[in-house]
């Protein structure tokens, strides 16, 4: 299961999603973007950040 932190990026935010895929992942990050922090521009460079923040959610044992 793929993991993105809002917070890892808009330092503060406690919203988070999990998807199977990065790109349901960013899908859904860029939605929260637009919804909650009022973005209204999605930049190329946005998205990349977003993918450099998605992590593998590990388990805990």
């Amino acid at each position: 299961m793929r993991l993105f932190e809002c917070g890892s990026l808009v330092p503060g935010c406690d919203w988070h999603t999990r998807a199977d895929s990065d790109a349901e992942v960013v899908r859904r990050a860029v939605e929260h973007l637009r919804q909650s922090h009022g973005e209204t521009l999605i930049r190329e460079n946005m998205v990349d950040n977003i993918k450099a923040r998605i992590v593998e959610e590990t388990k805990a044992a």
